[in-house]
């Protein structure tokens, strides 16, 4: 026999006091619901399922850490999104930059050596580490973890604007450094 807690408040502080009841319909109220919302950002049914899991087992081990002024809903969902993000950044066997680099410098340095282009490599790395904060991880969603504009909007709680502002802004002083670089290597041969 499920209570019904109405009033968001009234499920929170009795998530917060232990109540087993208030777990339970939580899980009855939210679980199918979740789990349609995870299966639509991964599209898979036993990671989506493994996700909405693991939000309501970090809910009740976190409860008392609940505030009372936030809707649970909102939470729930919130919480299977960052889940979500966190399952995509495990399951990412390489990071799609460096296979992007690697393959496009590949191309240009086929007749060095390997060393040239681990070196190469090496560079892009350290530049991208030089980047603004903002910049550097919003650059980084979007190329390292792969999420689109809108993904990264959502998750960062900004514009699609700014989102390609920032990645923009990288691009420009990834190759305005490297360009500057490779010139500074290469004028000590001519």
């Amino acid at each position: 026999m499920t209570n019904c807690y109405t009033d968001n408040s009234q499920l929170i502080n009795a998530l917060k006091a232990g109540d087993s009841k208030a777990y339970s319909f939580l899980v009855d109220t939210y679980h199918h619901k979740l789990c349609v919302y995870a299966y639509s950002l991964i599209h898979d049914q036993d990671i989506a399922e493994d996700i909405v899991q693991n939000v309501y087992i970090r809910t009740w081990k976190k409860r008392e850490n609940l505030k009372t002024n936030f809707y649970i809903n909102s939470f729930l969902y919130k919480s299977v999104y960052n889940e979500f993000i966190d399952q995509y950044r495990k399951r990412k066997p390489f990071f799609p930059l460096e296979k992007k680099y690697i393959d496009a410098i590949t191309t240009i340095v086929e007749k060095d050596d390997k060393h040239s282009l681990e070196r190469i490599i090496k560079l892009v790395k350290q530049e991208i580490q030089n980047l603004p904060p903002k910049c550097k991880e919003i650059f980084l969603l979007s190329k390292e973890d792969g999420l689109n504009n809108k993904e990264i909007a959502e998750y960062k709680n900004i514009s699609i604007k700014s989102v390609e502002g920032h990645i923009t802004k990288a691009f420009n002083i990834l190759r305005k450094t490297l360009d500057m670089r490779s010139v500074r290597k290469i004028k000590p041969h001519i």
